[in-house]
């Protein structure tokens, strides 16, 4: 852990774990200040969990979230009592984090800028902290001395003829797209993170199966030529004016927007889970960070009980909690141990595939694996010292009932929804999904807004290949809408899932709304294949990283709506 100080009160850091409070006390830091809202995508300690270990050693713990910039009067008003309280030692005793500490630089920069601080010496203090507050001077100027801060938007905006909001799967696919049609836009995409991951490959990496080196890439390297990265986060937006609101203050202007941050994995949606994760058998393949610690599992368990979990509708790629286990127990089976492991299966849903098509070829490999399904089993805390994981489980009279199993091996995926900053906007469904037409992917109120990827508010499955169907579409739409033209492009639910059933075989199943199927090739899609598996292993990262980022959309072409 790293921090700096921006006065004699306040020093100023990103993100902590539990691990980095141990030190605090011996540096003399007598109060962690969260500005930190705990629904933030990403992986991080949750303020309950660093408040009980600030307290346990002896710390003051004091909680301001903050959402984008949106300095609110609570978030000052901590700061004011904290500084008044702790203001007077040799040493800052104050330390103050969010996300990367950009939050607290700028909260800090209002609270003195309202005690009379010029901007000049405010911007100085905090460059010296490590944080450039250069976007947000002339808001800082136009702050009165004790006054509110003003709204970030009175800033000039930065225009561009399109803005994408995140750099995933979704939005680089689409900024691909629409370079190939029409390579003289001014495109910016928004996105925070430095790493890229190829998500679909994660299942492998936990199963052996592929190399945890090659899934992740630079997300500078992968930005389209011609197109401006935003190294940031968005926080708001203002459709009416056209206008995205980041983190940091900046503001973008766009003739069109692409909404496409993908889906925020609810760590905290199981109590204890965060703590747990990566240590005494508890296992995650959605976690880039952890899936290789579920193939170092796998490979110790030679008895015991393995428990595997799905939460409930909707998650990115509803096979992945079934092939963890189904790789899982044909490894255990061909080291001969499979017979000594008692395998469960919890479900949250009552059904173990979507597509009735697929069920009876999933439903052998269950039988064929010994494992227990176990439907309308939701997993709701994880006690991973004890080893223990508590379902409530759903009966088939509606009585609920609570259960706890102990566990030797656990795999399980957090429940999932829409990110925050999107479930509060004003383009939200009432889900607080991105509000799309299912059929062209455009914002239903306003014209000029489309959604791709995970965060749509639409029927179809949530998955990589989803998100290829979506880039093309929504690229020939937004062109349409700006040339003032019909939207002639429709999207038909598209969306694949390869269930690696076991090692060299694969069920691709494709299928659109309604789970009409859609195979992209001639032949019986339930049956597990080699051609599949040698598809799903070898060629779909060929087919991500140089086709689908590029904007080569083999098997991805657009449909023209029936007039």
């Amino acid at each position: 852990m790293s921090y700096a100080a921006l006065d004699s009160t306040f020093l100023v850091a990103g993100q902590l774990t539990a691990e980095d409070l141990q030190a605090l006390p011996a540096q003399g830091i007598k109060v962690l200040l969260c500005l930190r809202p705990d629904d933030e995508e990403g992986e991080y300690a949750a303020s309950d969990a660093l408040r009980a270990e600030a307290e346990a050693l002896g710390l003051e713990f004091v909680s301001a979230p903050i959402r984008g910039l949106d300095i609110n009067e609570a978030a000052l008003a901590a700061l004011a009592d904290l500084e008044g309280r702790f203001g007077a030692g040799d040493a800052p005793e104050v330390l103050a984090y969010c996300r990367s500490g950009r939050r607290v630089a700028v909260a800090w920069a209002h609270l003195k800028r309202g005690q009379g601080l010029s901007v000049d010496a405010i911007l100085a203090q905090a460059q010296g902290a490590g944080h450039d507050l250069t976007p947000v001077a002339e808001a800082l100027a136009a702050l009165a001395p004790k006054g509110a801060a003003p709204a970030v938007s009175e800033r000039t905006p930065e225009a561009f003829d399109v803005v994408i909001v995140g750099g995933g799967s979704a939005g680089l696919g689409t900024a691909a797209s629409l370079m190939k049609r029409r390579n003289n836009l001014s495109i910016a995409v928004v996105e925070p993170s430095e790493a890229h991951h190829y998500q679909p490959g994660l299942t492998l990496v936990g199963t052996g199966h592929f190399d945890p080196k090659k899934i992740t890439r630079r997300e500078a390297d992968l930005i389209p030529d011609g197109v401006t990265w935003v190294r940031g986060a968005a926080a708001t937006f203002k459709p009416e004016s056209n206008e995205v609101h980041l983190e940091d203050g900046r503001v973008l202007s766009y003739r069109a927007l692409v909404v496409a941050p993908g889906l925020t994995l609810d760590w905290d949606g199981i109590d204890g889970a965060r703590e747990a994760l990566g240590k005494n058998g508890v296992c995650c393949n959605y976690s880039p960070e952890h899936a290789p610690y579920t193939w170092n599992q796998i490979q110790n368990l030679r008895s015991g009980r393995a428990l595997f979990t799905q939460p409930a509708m909707p998650i990115k790629c509803a096979g992945a909690p079934q092939k963890a286990l189904y790789l899982a127990c044909d490894r255990w089976r061909k080291a001969g141990v499979l017979k000594d492991i008692n395998v469960q299966f919890h479900n949250a849903g009552g059904v173990l595939f979507g597509v009735a098509h697929f069920v009876p070829t999933l439903e052998g490999y269950m039988k064929r694996y010994g494992a227990d399904l176990r439907f309308s089993s939701t997993l709701t805390a994880i006690d991973g010292q004890a080893k223990v994981a508590q379902f409530k489980n759903v009966q088939g009279d509606g009585s609920v009932e609570m259960q706890e199993v102990s566990f030797d091996f656990l795999h399980f995926v957090p429940p999932q929804k829409s990110p925050a900053f999107i479930a509060e906007s004003p383009l939200a469904d009432e889900a607080g999904w991105l509000a799309v037409d299912p059929e062209t992917l455009a914002h239903p109120k306003y014209g000029n807004v489309f959604g791709a990827g995970d965060v749509v508010g639409t029927s179809n499955a949530k998955t990589m290949a989803a998100a290829r169907k979506h880039a093309p579409t929504v690229a020939e739409n937004l062109l349409a809408a700006l040339d003032g033209r019909s939207l002639p492009m429709a999207y038909d639910g598209y969306g694949a899932c390869p269930l690696t059933v076991e090692a060299g075989r694969v069920v691709l199943a494709e299928f659109g709304y309604g789970g009409k199927l859609l195979p992209t090739f001639p032949i019986e899609p339930a049956v597990p294949r080699l051609s599949q598996w040698i598809l799903k292993r070898h060629l779909m990262p060929y087919i991500y990283w140089d086709l689908m980022l590029k904007g080569h959309e083999l098997f991805a072409q657009p449909e023209r709506r029936i007039a």
